[in-house]
């Protein structure tokens, strides 16, 4: 288990872009207070749902159609990334990854902490593709494929932050961000850390932000 400053370590460099009054709640308390549905806490979060969670449906790798923040980001705590089915580049290493930090967590994903991977190519990457895509690197239940609308696939990259400063590598899909953003709304704490460092470090990162009294897994990756 790291300690509290390997943490805040962690945290700091990688938070983007939850910044800011995010980051002071974060490391003012890991429990969180009792009072995160109180008046206050209640408008920070719509604050923080309106800045970078835009309420765009989506539909999942079975075909179901979902609100971005009211059916997968509201009272949650998540894992999300971005990819596509035929990328050659980080996509294979960061979903092998991924699945090892599924692992780790067991039977919490789905229940605990919801995983979500979200592609950059909607056109080609139907719900099918999509199925075929987690059949294929053995991704178990409790994590799930999203695609939806060009434009707002677009809008959720932009604001979750999967951007590249140069303008000229945000526009190739080969080049995107390997990032692993997670968090727990209602708690607003939110962080981000390199898709491809050790699982294990994902998984105690992760078990940072996961509410209080839950049990950690004890294996290791």
């Amino acid at each position: 288990m790291v300690n509290q400053t390997r943490r805040k370590l962690l945290a700091l460099p990688l938070i983007a872009p939850f910044a800011g009054g995010i980051l002071a709640n974060a490391f003012h308390s890991p429990s969180a207070p009792d009072n995160i549905n109180d008046k206050a806490s209640l408008a920070a979060r719509e604050k923080i749902r309106k800045r970078f969670f835009p309420n765009v449906a989506l539909r999942t790798h079975e075909d179901k159609e979902v609100r971005f923040y009211d059916d997968l980001i509201k009272g949650k705590v998540v894992m999300i990334n971005v990819m596509y089915a035929e990328c050659e580049g980080i996509c294979p290493g960061v979903t092998a990854n991924l699945v090892k930090v599924q692992k780790l967590l067991g039977d919490r994903v789905g229940r605990d902490v919801f995983m979500y991977s979200m592609t950059l190519k909607p056109e080609t990457d139907t719900t099918e593709v999509l199925r075929h895509y987690m059949k294929m690197y053995g991704v178990g239940p409790g994590w799930t494929y999203l695609t939806g609308k060009p434009e707002d696939v677009e809008l959720l990259r932009q604001k979750l932050g999967f951007t590249n400063l140069d303008p000229e590598l945000d526009e190739d899909s080969s080049q995107h961000i390997g990032n692993v953003r997670y968090g727990n709304e209602p708690f607003m704490l939110w962080a981000a850390c390199p898709a491809q460092v050790s699982a294990t470090w994902i998984y105690e990162s992760v078990s940072w932000v996961m509410q209080p009294g839950q049990n950690r897994a004890k294996s290791k990756v």
